[in-house]
This record gives structure tokens, sequence and C-alpha cells, in this order.
């Protein structure tokens, strides 16, 4: 099957796409995408249970670490004053792994950025799509072009022409040319009904465009928050250790605890949906083409023509258009041999034959911009620009959320582990300082503690006897 213009498999569709599978049996699956087959979905849930795994094995090593800090410390002897030694780099390695953190922070709204420009784009190709087979707001619809095409030759062959019998009555060549045209209008009307092909079609590109975005609104404005509460959470942790604020470094680590769920959580979505995507793109022809036909009912020499729109697949409306396009040549001709045969005799015959000439022409205008419309070029493209925008953008974006989701659990998984160790090591604070409210009251206290000397005499301040 030839791939839509502008479209190839990128390296990482690839690179996914033979990535083995499994079911819950741990039998092979096969890498094709079908989403309804039991053995696939559970090859996928399998993928979102390794994040799981990998959030629970997480919780066990902190939980293992900090039992052992808590319970295995050795005493502190009496009246020791000093940190004990590697304070500086448990502090130094909570940070370096917030800064981690920040940095993967912004990998994620690339990615979320990149997510959203893709959904846009396959929103903006079901919309184009709408547009060619409903013709809403500027083109005209394909079916309307046909009623419309239809009732102006009915009109004119009960009207016009029927006119034009009654009036040539006496030339019975005349009569015979304009039962002619009327064979032939009859004839164009019957072929023109056979190509509106998207009349009563179930499925709605328009409706499929409103639920994609609907859904696209919520997911980014999902991990927007995510990313924001991740970002807080790295911020007031870094303030904790730089005011040495138990109370506050405390707060952020059952956040920190809270965020590692949800990283572990999206990295697991994310990464099913991104093995998903890669199996759809790798051969999307294939499941478009039963998907289309099961909810539209229409042929498959319709299907093949749009989807593939390729030299091997032939128009599967040519031959209408082809005796369309004959049959309204035939009565352009035949109409011209009656103007210049009718008209000198009979002069009355002048207003129908008017009439149906500007009937012909408005036809033939809406008939040209019909072929054009049932050309595979249009639809295809849009075809095209949907695999681009889901396939590269999309994709792309979901492997930089992947990216993010891991450092962001690597790094809240550090801080967890030094943040109690961190907070182990800050100075307590000193009761007569949080009474007075502020350190430079404590030199005053002092001074007003101290015994007041006695003043000296000084030789000249002596008192003289009188």
């Amino acid at each position: 099957m030839g791939a839509p213009p502008g479209y190839r498999p990128s390296a990482w569709v690839h690179l996914l796409h033979q990535l083995p599978r499994a079911d819950f049996q741990l039998r092979p699956v096969p890498s094709g995408f079908a989403p309804r087959e039991q053995g696939y979905q559970q090859a996928l849930l399998l993928v979102v249970a390794l994040a799981g795994l990998g959030l629970g094995l997480s919780l066990i090593f902190i939980a293992v670490y900090l039992i052992r800090f808590c319970c295995c410390r050795p005493p502190e002897p009496p009246g020791a004053k000093s940190p004990p030694p590697g304070g500086g780099c448990v502090t130094w390695s909570c940070i370096a792994a917030l800064l981690v953190g920040c940095a993967g922070i912004g990998i994620g709204f690339y990615g979320n950025s990149e997510t959203s420009d893709g959904v846009s784009q396959l929103s903006s190709a079901l919309l184009h799509a709408n547009y060619t087979l409903t013709a809403i707001d500027h083109l005209a619809h394909p079916c309307a072009q046909v009623l419309e095409m239809v009732e102006r030759l009915d009109e004119a062959v009960r009207t016009e022409l029927t006119t034009l019998e009654e009036v040539l009555t006496q030339r019975t060549e005349l009569v015979a040319a304009t039962r002619g045209a009327r064979r032939q209008a009859e004839a164009v009307a019957q072929q023109l009904q056979g190509l509106a092909f998207w009349r009563g079609v179930p499925l709605s590109p328009l409706q499929v465009a409103e639920d994609v975005s609907f859904v696209e609104e919520y997911r980014w404005l999902a991990y927007v928050l995510l990313l924001l509460l991740e970002l807080l959470v790295c911020l007031f942790t870094l303030l904790g250790l730089a005011k040495q604020s138990k109370w506050l470094v405390i707060v952020m680590t059952v956040m920190s605890l809270l965020v590692l769920v949800l990283s572990w959580g999206s990295m697991g979505l994310e990464a099913a949906t991104a093995v998903g995507l890669s199996d759809f793109c790798s051969g999307p022809d294939t499941y478009m083409l039963n998907l289309t036909r099961e909810e539209t009912g229409l042929g498959s020499d319709i299907l093949n023509y749009y989807f593939l729109c390729n030299q091997a697949v032939s128009n599967p409306f040519q031959q209408r258009l082809t005796l369309s396009q004959r049959a309204l040549a035939n009565i352009h001709s035949q109409l011209q041999g009656l103007e210049r045969e009718a008209v000198p005799q009979f002069p009355s015959a002048q207003k129908p034959l008017l009439s149906l000439e500007e009937t012909l022409n408005v036809t033939e205008g809406n008939f040209h911009q019909l072929v054009a419309l049932l050309h595979c070029r249009g639809l295809h493209k849009d075809y095209g620009a949907a695999l681009r925008g889901l396939c590269e953008d999309a994709l792309e974006g979901l492997l930089f959320l992947l990216l993010f989701s891991l450092l962001s659990a690597g790094a809240l998984a550090t801080a967890l582990c030094s943040l109690p160790r961190a907070w182990a090591l800050f100075p307590p604070r000193n009761p007569s300082a949080s009474c007075s409210g502020s350190h430079l009251s404590e030199p005053f206290l002092r001074a007003r503690l101290e015994p007041v000397p006695h003043l000296r005499s000084f030789p000249s301040c002596r008192r003289r006897p009188h």
C-alpha cells in the first residue's frame, strides 16, 4: 500500500514497533495494531504494569533505606556538637536531584506542547476532511451539488423542454431533437444521483474532531497541573533546605511522595500509548480501511481510492463522470442546433432555449467543481496530514513526556532518601531567639542580665573641703 504524501514511519516508530510484546501468560503477541483483541490489550496493560512494578520497587527501596537510617544509626556521644561526616554530601545530593527534577520539568513542558501540536494537527485534518465531504462554510456539499443539478435538470425537463415540444410541434425533426435533449438530461440526473457517496453515512469527521479536541484539552490541562505541582515541590524543598526549616521540608517530603506516585502512573500510561501508537503508525492503511468500512458501510473500491490514491486504484466514479460529461456536451450541442434552426421560424422558442442554456451553464460549472471534490487528492492529503500530526509530533511529545516522568521519578526517589538525613543535620533553634523574635535581641538581653559595675571616682571630680 502506498504511503500518504509526506508521511514515512520514523525511526522511533520502527524501534518501538520491534519491541517484544506478551500477554499476561507471557506468551508472545504480534505487534500489529489490534486494539479489540484481548491478547493485544493484555500486552499494553502489561506495559502499564511494568510502571507499577517500578513504583513498588521504588517505594520498597525508599522504605528500607529510611528504616535503616532511623533504626541502625550509631548513637551519638554525649556533648557532641559537630555534625556527622558526610552531611554536606547528603544535602548537595538532594539539591542536585531536585535540579535534575527541574530540568525534567522543562522537558515535560516541551513534550506536552509537542503532543498538543500533533493532536491539533490531527483535528485540523479531520475538520478539513469534513469540509471536503460536507462543504461546511465555504465549500459546496457534494450531495448538495448533485441535488442542485438534478433539481435544475428536472425543472428544465418539466418546463422548458415541454414548452419547446409544444412550440415545435409543426417540425418533427426539431421535436425529435428536443426529446433527445430531454433523454440526455434525464440520464445526467440519474448518473449524478449515484455520485453522492457520503449521503446517510453515520460517521462524521466533525464529531470525531470535536471528541479528540475535548479529550486533548483535559489531557493537556492535567499534565500542566502535574508539571506545576512538581515544580512547586522542587522549589519549596530547595527553599526549606536553604532556610533549614524542618516543617517545610517535612511537608515537601510528603508532597514528593505523592508526586512520585503520579510520575510512575503517568509513565505507565505514556509508555503504553507510545507502544500502541507505534504499532498503528507502522502500517495505518489496513486498520483504517477496515475501521472505516465497518463504521460507514462504504464499498472497498471507494475506500481504497481515497486512502491509497495511486495509479493502481481506479476512480470508482470515473464511468459516471464520463457519461455525465458526454451527456452534457450532447445537450449543449443539441441546444445550439435548436437555436440555429428553431428561433428564426419560432421566435417564442427563444426564451425557453435561453433558460435551458443558463441552466446548462450552471450545471456544467457545478459538475466541474464536483469532479474536483471527488478526486482523491484532497482527502488523501488530509489523511497524510492527520498521520503526520499523530505519528510524528504527538509520538515525539509522548517520548519527551516519558523522559520527564523517568527523570522525575529518579529525582524524587533520590530526594526522598536524602531529605530525612538532611533535616536531621539542621541545628536546633534557640528558644530565647524564638521568644524575642530576632537574633539581634540576644546581645541586648545579655547586657541587661550582666551586673552594672561601680563608677570609678577621678581626682578631678572629688569634692574639696571648704
